[in-house]
């Protein structure tokens, strides 16, 4: 069968830099490895497809030969020395996934067949867990301090983590023999490939329970409830996270815990629309304030304040209230609070106040005149806000 193309296997254009190359493969990597597809041979040649393709496309020298000649320019012969071994490509892995995931997740999974081999089992790491927080405007505005009740795996109180009935010993896994991974040895013209798999009868360790814990029933850990304590700085935005590390679930045998996600989501409010750092409020006056000019009392994220409306004000205008919005995360200041203002048209009137409106509606003054704009006509909507928010 023909050799896929490099290029395809990755999923990525014959332009691609170097770091798309490397994101491609730690996705391609991620999806189809053994570890995480156990038995399953088409992700396992997937995987091996995809480590080709990136010893290949991450050399500058081997990929410029590629590009020319193709397949052909990669078999030996060709200026070509071949692949690294095993031991370099297990290396590579642990650059690309280490730095990714700060050396957590695939790191761990890299990172096991070295600990298992020296003896120094420590458990299976527990996942991660992630909850969002709803939060008002206010509390984003001024920074709060939150109290979570958090579902999760905490480590089994009868056994201590170990997973053992009290007194129980442990033997040694027939099936890996104590190493704790299962290695197999690959052959190709690229050179030799060694997959190593956790085993699934004793998760690593290397040994097994003779008796396990009545409570936990060997796992080391319970299904419990905890709360915990999360910090939400001002200036937050929807879609931010904190990241509590060990507030995850337990490991499995005195495995580490993994992280606590906290994403952050906005609640509805009825009076204010955030605007990245700043907020919007729409108000309403009446004709005669309009005309005249008002000061009113209007809320504001962090209380309410006084705001002075100038006679001859148009409905739709917009006022700025200096460092009334949120905190700015990632620097210095704050937003501003961004007041329309809209003239309230009123729907019922008796008729003494109709008659009156109708004298002032014949007032020279009161009816606009050819070549007047408003405050929505001297702009379009996109232009003033364009404006505003610059």
């Amino acid at each position: 069968m023909a050799k896929r193309d490099y290029y395809e296997i990755l999923g990525i254009n014959r332009t691609a830099a170097p770091d798309e190359i490397k994101k491609a493969y730690r996705q391609a990597a991620m999806a189809h490895h053994p570890d995480r597809n156990p038995n399953n041979k088409d992700a396992e040649e997937k995987f091996k497809e995809a480590t080709e393709a990136y010893e290949v496309l991450s050399d500058n020298d081997k990929r410029a030969r590629y590009d020319r000649f193709g397949h052909e320019g990669m078999r030996p012969g060709m200026d070509f020395h071949g692949f690294r071994d095993a031991s370099e490509i297990f290396v590579n892995f642990q650059d690309i996934f280490g730095q990714a995931f700060g050396g957590s997740m695939f790191g761990d999974i890299f990172n096991q067949g070295q600990r298992r081999g020296r003896g120094t089992f420590t458990g299976i790491p527990g996942s991660d867990l992630k909850i969002r927080l709803k939060l008002t405007l206010e509390e984003i505005a001024i920074g709060v301090e939150k109290k979570l009740k958090v579902k999760r795996y905490i480590g089994c109180e009868t056994c201590n983590g170990t997973g053992a009935k009290a007194g129980s010993s442990k033997t040694t896994c027939h099936v890996c023999g104590g190493s704790g991974e299962i290695r197999q040895v690959s052959r190709s013209v690229f050179g030799q490939f060694v997959n190593i798999s956790t085993c699934q009868n004793c998760s690593g360790e290397g040994q097994v329970i003779k008796e396990h814990c009545s409570k936990c029933r060997g796992e080391g850990r319970t299904q419990g409830e905890t709360t915990v304590k999360v910090n939400i700085p001002a200036g937050v935005a929807e879609g931010n996270y904190i990241q509590l590390d060990g507030q995850g679930n337990s490991g499995q045998r005195g495995g580490p815990a993994g992280d606590l996600i906290v994403l952050v989501e906005e609640e509805h409010h009825p009076l204010f629309v955030r605007n990245g750092d700043d907020v919007i409020l729409d108000v309403l006056i009446s004709f005669p304030e309009a005309v005249f000019g008002t000061d009113i009392e209007i809320p504001t994220l962090y209380g309410k304040a006084r705001l002075k409306i100038d006679g001859g004000t148009q409905s739709g205008k917009y006022l700025r209230m200096k460092d009334k919005g949120f905190p700015r995360l990632r620097g210095y200041g704050k937003g501003d609070q961004i007041v329309r203002v809209n003239v309230w048209v009123p729907t019922k009137m008796n008729s003494k106040e109709k008659d009156l409106l109708k004298q002032l509606n014949n007032s020279e003054n009161v009816q606009p005149k050819e070549g007047d704009k408003s405050a929505n006509a001297e702009q379009s909507f996109f232009e003033k806000m364009k404006d505003i928010f610059k």
